[in-house]
């Protein structure tokens, strides 16, 4: 377990040898919810009528119509319960413990039956390999309470300093949102100009959602709570396409490294973790990968790019301040 810094304690300890039972169920369980989300809201570009957002107690949904009125899901890692409230003032909940991923889809579908706004939603997990149905998926799932809200206590952080970081864009840029189906909270900046077609080939999801997607030129950045084949936590950034050279762009920090097998840049949560500053450190991995792969593909970054709302030395005065 990754030591906390004695002298910052927003930033939590992450129970990386002990959290990936928890991790992988709520996986599977916000699929649920997001693809209630999915079916139910009108289709925004790139998939921005998807994903979660970091609440006040977890992630939900927002507002999903229904008919004439409306439901929202939230993932409540205070009280360990998804709750369910509907604009008629139906409300259910459905507890977060140890069950199987069948039993919490069939007591979602259930709950939503009993406000009155019964649903269907494909039942096949998304970009997962060798996936099961969630109906189909019986074997008993640990959960630990402290795991979820410790995950949720990143995404806090996380969330923060990605908001900032996009607040300093005003071209085409993304909500700070969380991706049920790679499990992930990222952003998104466009240069404005189209790509070449993605080549797809993720699994359970399709090409064309993919292509959509990726339609135009980004960078984007995110936090990554890792999965048992790859365990440690990380922030990425990466770019569509990739400019050439992006590889061996001179970034910060020192931590950061290149991913081949991903074609991205990470930075370990630790480094952030353990850092003197970590909003700071952060920051500069999202801003020097950012300038990086938008220099390298020629963007036009005076026209694209902002200051900050808290004035045009905001990053720098903190660095300053912290020597």
């Amino acid at each position: 377990m990754t030591e906390q810094h004695p002298t910052d304690h927003s930033w939590p300890n992450l129970p990386v040898e002990e959290w990936t039972d928890t991790i992988e169920a709520l996986h599977l369980w916000t699929q649920v919810a997001g693809k209630i989300r999915l079916g139910y809201s009108p289709w925004l570009n790139h998939s921005w009528g998807v994903p979660l957002y970091v609440s006040t107690r977890g992630l939900r949904t927002s507002l999903i119509p229904y008919a004439s009125e409306a439901v929202e899901l939230e993932f409540d890692f205070i009280d360990s319960a998804l709750r369910i409230e509907s604009t008629t003032g139906a409300a259910r909940t459905v507890p977060l413990q140890a069950q199987s991923v069948a039993q919490f889809y069939e007591a979602v579908i259930e709950a939503m039956r009993d406000i009155g706004m019964p649903v269907t939603i494909n039942p096949m997990p998304s970009e997962l390999p060798n996936a099961i149905r969630f109906d189909a998926d019986t074997v008993a799932r640990d959960y630990n309470p402290a795991h979820a809200a410790a995950l949720w206590r990143a995404l806090l952080q996380s969330d923060r300093v990605m908001t900032r970081f996009r607040a300093g864009y005003k071209g085409k840029a993304s909500p700070v949102h969380f991706f049920w189906g790679s499990f992930d909270l990222a952003t998104t900046r466009f240069s404005g100009r189209t790509a070449p077609p993605h080549p797809g080939g993720i699994p359970n999801f399709a090409d064309d959602v993919a292509q959509e997607a990726y339609s135009h030129e980004v960078t984007s950045i995110g936090f990554w709570p890792g999965n048992r084949e790859s365990p440690e936590p990380i922030f990425y950034s990466y770019a569509y396409p990739t400019p050439d050279g992006f590889s061996e762009a001179s970034i910060e920090p020192a931590a950061a490294f290149w991913l081949d097998a991903l074609g991205e840049f990470a930075l370990p949560y630790s480094a952030v973790l353990t850092a003197d500053d970590p909003d700071e450190v952060l920051n500069s991995f999202f801003e020097t990968t950012h300038a990086a792969a938008a220099d390298l593909a020629q963007w036009d970054r005076v026209g694209l790019e902002c200051d900050h709302p808290d004035g045009p030395t905001w990053w720098h005065d903190r660095r300053r301040n912290r020597r």
